[in-house]
């Protein structure tokens, strides 16, 4: 069975910068799609990033140049690097993986708050 775990999620003021990461278990075919998604209070969720495992990536207008995402395919982790954070990115980020053929899988979520 697949499950992702999130981490690294928290406060930070705006400018500021965080890193979450998402490991995934279990049976993984090794041609996937990772993404981050978020869902802001009253909002529908939205795509963040997504990276193809042979490193494709794609990001949301809103986040280009500021986020980054990242995989580790021998350890089955995705990663966002999140900079120069604005109030507007306050969510809580859910990591995905997507299998051809299998379908899709989300992890439990985490709260980035943007604040002064």
């Amino acid at each position: 069975q697949v499950q992702l775990v999130e981490s690294g999620g928290g406060a930070v003021q705006p400018g500021g910068s965080l890193r979450v990461s998402c490991a995934a278990s279990g049976s993984i075919f090794s041609l996937n799609t990772m993404a981050w998604y978020r869902q802001a209070p009253g909002k529908q969720r939205e795509l963040v990033a997504s990276m193809h495992s042979l490193g494709n990536a794609n990001y949301a207008d809103s986040v280009k140049g500021r986020f980054t995402i990242s995989r580790d395919n021998a350890k089955k982790t995705v990663f966002l690097q999140m900079n120069s954070l604005k109030p507007e990115d306050t969510a809580v980020y859910y990591c995905n993986l997507f299998i051809p053929g299998q379908g899709a899988y989300w992890g439990q979520g985490t709260q980035i708050t943007v604040s002064s």
